[in-house]
């Protein structure tokens, strides 16, 4: 017997994620930016504050995007003057990225209006808790760990096995 929509948690988990997308990008428009361009931003910033100049496929790991739609919103990220792509002196397929002095002074103005939507959100959840919840929804069952393309590991290529920080909902990482 098929449930009602309102019975099926993957529906109500989509509704819940565009309801929770509609405010992110309404919150991010005035800044110029779309979602994805954040996410981007945002990760690109953090790593750069921890001392990382990433490539673009480290990015993608770090964010959990497709490599070759995380290398168009670079591009994008460039063009506005946020991002800089540099030839890596070891590997010249691959380019480093660095934030702008203008990319610097956008993320962290960019990330407090994303966690402003997410706390506005998250408002009748305490935060322990539905972090808690969150990362559990994000790591996949004990039982698909092994399989292989299971799980977000799979995109996330090294960088999520090695211990990196994983992101917040609103994309970027978690602090460790």
């Amino acid at each position: 017997m098929a449930l009602h929509p309102n019975d099926s948690p993957g529906f109500l988990l989509w509704h819940t994620t565009l309801r929770w997308q509609r405010g992110v990008t309404q919150a991010l428009g005035p800044l110029g930016l779309t979602h994805v361009q954040f996410v981007l931003l945002a990760c690109t910033w953090w790593l750069n504050e921890q001392g990382e100049r990433p490539t673009q496929v480290a990015l993608a790991a770090q964010a959990g995007t497709d490599i070759k739609m995380t290398s168009q919103v670079v591009r994008t990220l460039e063009r506005k003057g946020l991002i800089e792509r540099e030839v890596d002196t070891t590997d010249t397929r691959a380019r480093r990225l660095r934030m702008t002095r203008r990319g610097a002074r956008l993320a962290p103005r960019a990330i407090a209006v994303v966690e402003e939507v997410d706390a506005r959100f998250f408002a009748d959840v305490p935060a322990t808790e539905a972090l808690r919840f969150l990362r559990r929804l994000v790591q996949p069952p004990k039982a698909d760990a092994g399989r292989r393309g299971s799980g977000p590991e799979r995109r996330r290529g090294s960088a999520g096995a090695a211990g990196k920080p994983r992101a917040r909902s609103s994309g970027w990482p978690a602090e460790a």
